[in-house]
């Protein structure tokens, strides 16, 4: 909507004192280009000015001495507001050295002198400074004045997040100001645009300045005005308009931030992204308006894993600064801020700063969480240094912070400092599955200053030699990474450098040596993260290279977009990849499984492949959970097919974290060491030692015969029944069934009906080869059989019997040769040397496996693609 007007002011006419034409004024004191044609009534930042007509005299010209008179009429005012600007000078500090730039720094010139005369005579002169009153205005930033204000609004600009639901990614020139002036396109304006987002408020600079807005103090404001004389001093300056206002609150000076509960009047409704475009105030900014967030205090006080808050269509919370006599306006209606009605309500201040401290329950030590806080009106209360809006956009400030539908959260380092209400105030911290959650209310009064609260561990597993992965984390730096990983339970945190076509992340953090956190390098050992790679190619997958050390492994990305630059050739395979890695002393691992399907079937079969991860974004949110599943069951079958082909490789989890909107180790692996000291060495080896679990909550342990998940058990011929034992914990999530899985299929299952914890045991025959793991559900949302965690599989040998599947290995066996087809056809080719050992190593994993089909007698059909034919594929027989 159109800026509203404040009615505390009053225009003054200046047709009888323009003397100039501000087409004509000299360069110097030419005006900003939006002011050039500004004529007749304008609203600047709620308050009204006139400018003169552009088509006569429409500038006071202030320059050689000579006084300018307005008429005043008998008015009386608290200020005299102008719209004015002096000269550009060039800031000389020393000659020859700084004297040639126009910076607008320079500051105490006596410009003018503004003199108030009254009825009786009297007269208040106010001597007018450069850089105090007045400013030039072509100036550079860090030269702001000290008593005058830009002659623009403050615009709260949506955030990237924002922007992207109202369908608006890519902007309109006018979505900026000043855009065409600065010579900017529609898609250079998004680059450009994103920090402003991120701070929320511009001033409007423009591509050639600012005129200014001086607020000149009436002495005597009970005496009527007779006139304003303007009379120039040591140099030349422009007044464009005045206007008056009896207002005793500086009228320029905004009040503290505000909120208050609004109910929409009916014909005003939220739109994309939440916005309302018919909320305004005069006087100030609307920073935001967003619907209402009511929780059950109830289910706040349950054991339920998450509780979100359900949103009001038809009540919204206005955060505001504006000036105490401001009004807010909805459609057409006008509400007066600071006082009360039927559709608004004043939401306590958060101004009470209370510091917060998190501490172990049994050691009384200082502990990382994830902290939530809420008001009575449902207002997130973020700590000092955290978002009030955290954007979840990917690509945005990766600050230490996370969004789960509408609960924020902020990382903080066992103690914080947060501005809250008076009254009482709602707490959730979180530190992962271990460690009971802590969610509870108190109260804030005018002497509360510390609140120490108590996080008491639930279960030892770490205790039992267990610790905790991340393995796919992007963005953070590694100090955030180690900071949401000790308030998320996550010992060790793999953050990993990669290519987006032209942009690049993380790189700068690799050197291939350090783990951070870790003793020799100044932390407690207890959490580490490392930088490695994922490195990338759209078409024939991903591959992230855990913990290498010497030099990046490059190319990142390969083969020209989405992933690599456009027009970049395919270079390498991921096989090539990943035998660097393992070379460099690294760990491979395949990630988000089964995406993208192609090259890994090939690097699988040819044993560069340490671990198959599973990936959920956020398990706790509805629709990323809907639609790839707590624990991705494609995932989880495409390991199967694996296993059922007789490569042992564990299950790892990794949140594939690049936004707030992503929970670093929501899904995590847990790795056992045993009596090994923790270290990232002593991880790796545990990960390929194969004894894991991937979960989003309940902790799994598995025995067949006393072997763990990434042994192997030998039977004779004649097979055997095998037992197993098996045992699960949690602390949120509530626990449905436990399965037995034996070559893919159940074959033992225990209903636990949401208990937290269970024990069991089953015998269960094998007459031929096969492996066997443990399948937990539950869910974090109460849905039906999702799965919220997996055991990694122990291998059971039969004498004489080969784990092979054939329906498997033809599946496995297409993928690598659609991968050879890809070389063959749409890859961007690099030098033909380099493509002949590209194709070499696809033909080396796809003779390996086509053997094994043919040793096992399996008779199938002919190859998919042959390198001679015309086209990608086999021509259908006729």
């Amino acid at each position: 909507m159109s800026r509203p007007c404040s009615p505390h002011f009053t225009t003054i006419g200046l047709g009888g004192a323009f003397n100039g034409r501000r087409r004509e004024l000299p360069g110097a004191l030419r005006p900003p280009s939006r002011f050039v044609d500004a004529e007749g009534p304008q609203t600047i930042r709620g308050m009204p000015f006139v400018f003169g007509a552009a088509d006569a005299t429409d500038v006071v010209r202030l320059e050689d001495d000579r006084a300018i008179t307005i008429e005043l009429g008998g008015a009386r005012a608290t200020y005299v507001l102008l719209v004015h600007a002096v000269e550009d000078i060039v800031t000389t500090y020393r000659e020859g050295l700084a004297d040639d730039q126009t910076t607008g720094w320079d500051l105490g010139q006596l410009v003018s002198e503004y003199a108030l005369e009254y009825d009786d005579g009297s007269i208040v002169r106010t001597p007018i400074l450069r850089r105090f009153a007045i400013q030039q205005s072509r100036c550079e930033w860090g030269s702001a004045p000290f008593a005058c204000v830009p002659a623009a609004d403050d615009d709260v600009l949506p955030s990237g997040d924002e922007m992207a639901l109202r369908g608006r990614p890519v902007l309109e020139a006018a979505a900026l100001p000043d855009g065409p002036e600065l010579g900017l396109t529609e898609r250079e304006l998004v680059a450009f645009s994103y920090g402003l987002r991120q701070q929320t408020r511009t001033a409007a600079p423009g591509a050639d300045g600012h005129l200014w807005i001086y607020a000149l103090p009436n002495a005597e404001p009970g005496k009527p005005l007779r006139r304003l004389t303007l009379r120039p001093r040591e140099a030349a300056s422009a007044v464009y308009a005045v206007t008056l206002t009896e207002l005793a609150e500086h009228p320029l000076r905004r009040g503290t931030r505000q909120k208050l509960r609004l109910r929409l009047p009916e014909g005003v409704h939220l739109k994309a992204a939440d916005a309302i475009d018919d909320v305004s105030v005069d006087l100030g900014s609307v920073i935001s308006a967003r619907p209402a967030l009511d929780y059950d205090a109830g289910r706040w006080a349950s054991a339920e894993p998450m509780v979100e808050p359900s949103r009001s269509d038809r009540e919204v919370i206005v955060e505001y600064a504006a000036h105490p006599a401001a009004r807010l306006h909805v459609g057409d209606l006008v509400h007066e801020l600071g006082q009360a009605s039927s559709a608004v309500t004043a939401v306590a201040s958060a101004q009470r700063p209370v510091r917060l401290r998190f501490v172990d329950g049994g050691s009384g030590a200082g502990v990382a969480v994830r902290l939530h806080l809420h008001g009575e009106a449902g207002e997130y209360l973020p700590p000092r240094g955290h978002h009030r809006r955290v954007d979840i956009t990917w690509g945005q400030d990766a600050a230490a912070e996370f969004v789960n539908v509408e609960n924020q959260y902020a990382y903080v380092d066992g103690e914080c400092v947060a501005d809250l209400p008076l009254g009482t105030v709602f707490l959730e911290a979180t530190r992962g599955c271990e460690v009971a959650p802590l969610r509870t209310s108190f109260e804030v009064g005018p002497e509360t200053d510390e609140l120490v609260f108590e996080l008491r561990k639930a279960l030892s597993w770490r205790e039992r030699g267990w610790v905790t992965a991340d393995t796919h984390v992007h963005f953070l730096s590694p100090q955030t990474a180690l900071l949401e990983g000790r308030a998320e339970g996550v010992n060790v945190v793999n953050l990993l450098a990669s290519q987006w076509g032209e942009m690049f992340s993380n790189v700068g953090d690799f050197d291939g040596a350090t783990t951070f956190g870790a003793n020799e390098h100044g932390g407690d050992g207890e959490f580490l993260v490392r930088v490695g790679s994922e490195n990338r190619m759209h078409v024939l997958g991903h591959i992230s290279l855990l913990g290498y050390s010497g030099q990046l492994i490059q190319p990142l990305c390969t083969g020209g977009p989405e992933e690599s630059a456009l027009g970049d050739p395919l270079e390498v395979t991921m096989a090539e990849w990943a035998q660097r890695c393992l070379d460099q002393g690294g760990l491979v691992v395949m990630p988000h499984a089964p995406t993208p399907q192609l090259e890994r079937a090939a690097d699988i079969v040819l044993g560069v492949v340490d671990a198959i991860e599973l990936t959920t974004f956020n398990p706790f949110h509805p629709s990323i959970a809907a639609d790839y599943g707590q624990l991705n069951a494609y995932g989880v079958a495409d390991w199967y097919r694996y296993l059922n082909l007789g490569y042992h490789l564990p299950l790892v989890g990794g949140s594939d974290k690049m936004s707030a909107g992503m929970l670093l180790g929501g899904i995590r692996t847990y790795a056992r060491l045993g009596d090994r000291a923790l270290t990232y060495e002593h991880w790796m080896d545990a990960i390929r030692g194969g004894n894991t679990f991937v979960t989003v909550g309940p902790l799994a342990s598995l025995r067949v015969e006393g072997i763990e998940p990434g042994g192997r058990l030998r039977l004779p011929a004649s097979g055997g029944t095998v037992q197993v034992e098996w045992e699960v914990e949690s602390v949120r999530v509530p626990i449905d069934h436990v399965e037995v899985i034996v070559g893919g299929t159940v074959q033992d299952e225990t209903h636990v009906g949401g208990e937290r914890s269970a024990r069991g045991r089953a015998a269960i025959p094998i007459a031929r080869s096969t492996w066997v793991a443990l399948r937990v559900r539950g869910s974090c949302r109460e849905q039906v059989d999702e799965i919220a965690a997996h055991t990694s599989a122990v291998q059971v040998l039969v004498e004489g019997s080969e784990l092979f599947s054939e329906p498997d290995a033809l599946t496995v066996l297409d993928q690598i040769q659609g991968a050879i087809a890809y070389v063959d056809t749409l890859a961007t080719r690099p030098d033909p040397r380099r493509l002949s050992a590209l194709r070499a190593t696809l033909e080396t994993a796809h003779d390996r496996l086509h053997r094994r089909i043919h040793a096992a007698g399996v008779h199938h059909r002919h190859a998919l693609h042959d390198a001679d034919e015309p086209h990608e594929h086999k021509k259908a027989s006729v």
